[in-house]
């Protein structure tokens, strides 16, 4: 059903945001600032650390992709119960340069990932799936990074949440380029029945797919025997 004024929800859209297309790099540190306030606050931080903890209780090795400034892998890694291992992956150099210390910063595109198969324990995306029209060969290239599991946290599409960015955006965000790809990111998210479907596409049809505060969608997919 179409809302009046709002965009046409019912399908992903596949228009691109500003910064996958190129921005000063002022902007690139203002929408980086405003992408840590968002994890902080709108980000479901704690179920993605109640995701990534039971694969990672020994300690272990964790890869955050499209990490932006590694302030999720950062936050995991405080709060993980025993001595863990992070890098951060990102295409852009610019998002890395204020990588906390703790996180080991790699430039890389995921379509050419610079690492061996099976190399970490627990592989994490957080608002990063959306970006792509082709999610499917994404799933597939970190699946076969992750020992343990893929944990991967993105947008639930749909009408309250886009509401509640085009009224509030411009008020809570410092970066021009922020409010444009929230609003956009928001309707490139995805239903829980479209990222089920990508994942059972990708040979993962034991993912599990939660729904968590605000309008986020929490994908996990654990290895067992066979997988």
């Amino acid at each position: 059903m179409r809302v009046p004024g709002l965009p046409d929800l019912r399908r992903r859209s596949t228009e691109p945001e500003l910064l996958d297309t190129g921005v000063p790099e002022g902007e690139i540190i203002r929408s980086l600032g405003d992408l840590r306030f968002v994890n902080r606050w709108l980000g479901a931080r704690r179920r993605l650390l109640a995701a990534v903890e039971p694969h990672l209780e020994a300690g272990g090795t964790l890869l955050d992709v499209g990490c932006g400034s590694a302030d999720l892998p950062a936050f995991l890694l405080a709060r993980l119960p025993s001595p863990a291992l992070a890098v951060g992956l990102d295409v852009k150099l610019a998002h890395l340069r204020d990588t906390p210390a703790e996180v080991r910063p790699v430039v890389a595109d995921v379509a050419a990932l610079p690492f061996p198969e099976s190399s970490f324990d627990v592989v994490t995306a957080s608002l990063f799936l959306h970006h792509f029209d082709a999610v499917v060969p994404v799933l597939r290239s970190l699946y076969r990074l992750a020992r343990r599991a893929l944990v991967v946290s993105d947008l639930h599409r749909a009408v309250v949440p886009h509401l509640f960015g085009r009224a509030l955006f411009p008020l809570l965000l410092r970066s021009r380029v922020s409010v444009h790809d929230g609003l956009v990111s928001l309707r490139r998210g995805f239903r829980p029945g479209e990222l089920q479907a990508a994942f059972e596409e990708a040979g993962l049809p034991h993912a599990r797919i939660h729904r968590c505060f605000p309008y986020r969608l929490l994908a996990v997919a654990v290895r067992h025997e066979g997988h």
